[in-house]
């Protein structure tokens, strides 16, 4: 057990809101368990300090998150907001992704600046690439940047059985995000940005796109639209033209998989180097939330059975299951 002088700097540190003294004060404990050979207390105690808490939450001006609208048929919120918990140093990105990124956060961050010259920071954006690449991640990250909540529009609420409620649903979302400032994710836009020259297609899918257009085209609101799809193929050709950026996501390259790697097992004692050949190999041609998922399940696995350190045999079989 950490000694009491230990004991009150963790406490005053958590009081005060003193994360660099509260950080000290938890390697402290941390090395402390180590030495006594409570390894697997210290790998929790090192996931928790270092894993998703390794930054204190950003305090929002905003401390209680506006009332989306609903769907009039079904009484359905047409956006779920959140506060976002992840920042960007938790993102993975190849480039020219990364700068694009960086570029847009430089942007909105220096608004007034770009005004003063009678610009504007980009307000539109689309991500494509396969799933799981990291796209509705970057997204909360910008928003966890920009100290804005994240809204994620609700397709499942936002598309109506009923004629013609499906762009009056899309009308509310517009008018409700050019109100309020925050980050808006229209996930799998492909449901409602899909090629009008599909002859697949119904009357009712052209009228919708013709909405998205329109109102894309008049928006000049407080938000940043961000919009993801995994079938970029299908999407109209003029939804491209209506946004500012288009950035993609790739499966990760190997430099990307050492660096999720790297993010992953951060804390973990292991029996392998995230540089073996054979570790990379495993994760070639997988997406970051494959990567993510076969970490994860390993650990558990390491923890549940009382090992002191993760092995490539560990990895290897959490990656079978998830193939």
């Amino acid at each position: 057990m950490a000694n009491g002088k230990i004991l009150r700097q963790l406490i005053k540190a958590g009081a005060t809101g003193d994360f660099d003294a509260f950080r000290r004060a938890s390697e402290s404990i941390i090395q402390d368990e180590r030495l006594k050979q409570h390894h697997l207390l210290a790998n929790d105690l090192e996931h928790i300090l270092y894993g998703e808490h390794s930054k204190p939450a950003k305090q929002f001006s905003r401390q209680v998150l506006p009332l989306p609208p609903v769907d009039k048929e079904r009484g359905l919120p047409l956006l779920d907001i959140r506060q976002p918990q992840r920042p960007l140093e938790e993102v993975v990105l190849q480039e020219p992704a990364s700068s694009i990124i960086e570029e847009l956060l430089e942007e909105h961050r220096r608004a007034d600046i770009l005004r003063s010259y009678g610009m504007k920071p980009s307000g539109k954006v689309i991500f494509f690439g396969p799933p799981g690449c990291g796209k509705t991640l970057a997204a909360e990250a910008i928003a966890f940047e920009l100290d804005l909540p994240l809204a994620i529009v609700r397709l499942d609420a936002l598309v109506s059985s009923f004629l013609g409620e499906t762009a009056a649903n899309l009308r509310r979302v517009f008018e409700f995000i050019a109100e309020q400032p925050m980050v808006v994710l229209f996930d799998e836009f492909d449901a409602i940005g899909k090629e009008r020259a599909d002859a697949a297609e119904h009357g009712e899918l052209r009228r919708v796109v013709n909405a998205v257009l329109q109102m894309m085209d008049a928006y000049q609101g407080k938000s940043l639209i961000l919009a993801a799809t995994n079938h970029e193929r299908i999407l109209d050709t003029a939804i491209w033209r209506r946004f500012d950026e288009a950035i993609e996501f790739p499966l990760p390259d190997r430099a990307q998989i050492k660096q999720l790697l790297a993010l992953k097992l951060r804390g973990v004692r292991r029996q392998f180097e995230i540089d073996d050949e054979s570790v990379l190999d495993l994760f070639a041609q997988r997406s970051g939330a494959d990567i993510e998922r076969t970490v994860r399940r390993s650990v558990k696995r390491m923890i549940l059975r009382s090992q002191e350190f993760l092995t490539i045999k560990d990895l290897k079989q959490a990656a079978s299951r998830e193939i």
